[in-house]
């Protein structure tokens, strides 16, 4: 057998291995450093008490005869309709949302609903698995220069305020958009998302729209999800998590809206094609996970969300405020667990290095999110809070 090319094309090395393998470098070679992570997006702090007791319901249901339940393709229908009442004001029926375990893994999914020569339009910087996940889909050819053949890059950066020139997006192509962004913490606001989709339609595209972090999003102007845009719903596929909301990194439940109103090109509908790959290659996520997920979205679980992106919101703005009173400009931690700071002139790597060797504090290269990432570096708010207060005092070393 020969090796699939699609992986061959691959730029070695994803993103966050490299930083773990640096990381396990590092302390070997200095076993007496304690070691904080203000990188990896991975929630730290327990699932809360009532979510949790969702999750504990949930297994305990299932030793029961009464109270076991098998595959679940698309989802609980119950969870469905929650998340449809919760964030989307029942605008979609439940055979519009499916329930996943994870936004990552339905962006991975998603480069097999739209298949190989799709083109591809991505913000630069952003989360790796749109890039590295269109080259394993063959969307996309081998490394060359700064990024893959066949990838359009949008860069988003300070002097458009990280908001694309959507005139670079090529005609009927894949759009990867994520707002709040991971990295760079940006918010798109109203205006901009409305462009956006005047943009696709006029485009003959599709956009996938990464809402991942819209639980962190405090100003009551900016919209959490791209379906609160006219049209949206004949352009737009949207992917969300419980991960950084309600701390399901570890227990893995998310979903997707494909709208009935989604069309191809030449008519057929999306989300029957979506619904066909989830039956034939995912048999659903956990039913302990989705019982917890029921528990999140009612009363009680909905006040532990806001109580725990609060808490990791209070995080980044503690390391907002140690990066600027070192005058380093950045932006995010507001509406975003992330902060993007730029270092001026700098290799990202080299930031990396010198902030793990002289502060012990382990951080995002921004390069690795894209070409437009270099000389910025990711700091994430996910961690225990003497961990941040005791990074964000050693970060004054720099």
């Amino acid at each position: 057998m020969r090796r699939n090319s699609y992986i061959a094309n691959l730029k070695a090395g994803y993103l966050f291995p490299e930083i773990a393998k640096r990381r396990r470098e590092f302390a070997a070679s200095h076993p007496e450093a304690k070691i904080i992570s203000l990188g990896v997006g991975n929630t730290t702090e327990p699932v809360l008490p009532h979510t949790n007791a969702g999750l504990v319901e949930g297994a305990r249901k299932l030793g029961t005869a009464e109270g076991y339940s098998g595959y679940q393709d698309e989802g609980l229908e119950q969870l469905r309709e929650k998340i449809s009442s919760v964030f989307y004001r029942g605008k979609f029926n439940i055979d519009e949302i499916f329930i996943s375990d994870g936004a990552k893994c339905d962006i991975g999914r998603l480069q097999i609903l739209f298949g190989a020569g799709t083109r591809i339009a991505v913000q630069d910087p952003s989360y790796p698995v749109y890039v590295d996940g269109s080259v394993l889909a063959g969307a996309a050819g081998g490394f060359e220069g700064a990024g893959y053949k066949g990838i359009t890059y949008l860069p988003c950066t300070a002097e458009n305020n990280f908001f694309p020139n959507l005139e670079l997006i090529p005609q009927n192509s894949l759009i990867y958009f994520c707002s709040p962004n991971n990295p760079t913490g940006a918010v798109s606001d109203r205006i901009q998302l409305t462009s956006l989709v005047n943009a696709a339609i006029s485009k003959s595209c599709i956009i996938i729209f990464d809402a991942a972090y819209s639980e962190f999003i405090r100003d009551p102007l900016l919209p959490k999800t791209i379906f609160e845009i006219d049209k949206a719903d004949t352009c737009a596929i949207e992917v969300n998590s419980f991960s950084k909301p309600a701390g399901f990194t570890g227990v893995r439940l998310g979903w997707s809206v494909v709208p009935k109103t989604l069309k191809y090109e030449s008519g057929e509908s999306v989300n029957t094609d979506w619904n066909r790959i989830a039956g034939t290659i995912f048999n659903g996520a956990s039913n302990i996970a989705q019982a917890g997920g029921l528990a999140a979205l009612d009363v009680e679980g909905l006040k532990e969300i806001r109580e725990l992106t609060n808490f990791y919101l209070g995080n980044a703005k503690l390391i907002r405020d140690a990066l600027i009173k070192l005058g380093i400009n950045c932006i995010g931690g507001d509406n975003s667990p992330y902060i993007w700071a730029h270092f001026s002139g700098r290799d990202s790597w080299e930031i990396f290095s010198q902030i793990l060797e002289k502060c012990h504090v382990v951080t995002t290269p921004g390069a690795g999110f894209g070409p437009a990432g270099q000389g910025y570096i990711r700091f994430s708010a996910f961690g225990h809070r003497a961990d941040v207060e005791e990074a964000c005092r050693r970060l004054e070393k720099l």
